[in-house]
């Protein structure tokens, strides 16, 4: 029922337009309404604005995500392949002798 009531008060609102609005700055506190009203319009702009910017962020991150994790199956392959693989020891340096 709170719905019904709110569509006709939104719709009586529409009807009135722009009449409505003059008469409504006039009334005193009414301009300061209208300019809040403006207020959001511009701010709401603004924030959907920087939602768009976003998406395009999360689709770059997405795609580094991916390049990190194919760089990180590409060094665990290689990591353990090097595993295997044994070093052999190296031989003890002969000192040298002074030259007599």
């Amino acid at each position: 029922m709170a719905k019904a009531s709110q569509k006709d008060i939104l719709s009586r609102v529409q009807d009135l337009g722009e009449e409505a609005l003059q008469r409504l700055s006039e009334v005193p506190g009414g301009s300061r309404l209208v300019d809040m009203a403006n207020q959001t319009k511009s701010r709401l702009d603004d924030l959907q604005k920087r939602v768009r910017g976003l998406e395009g962020l999360e689709e770059r991150v997405a795609k580094l995500e991916q390049q990190v994790a194919s760089l990180t199956k590409t060094s665990a392959s290689k990591s353990t392949a090097g595993a295997g693989r044994t070093a052999t020891p190296r031989k003890p340096a002969t000192p040298k002798k002074p030259p007599a």
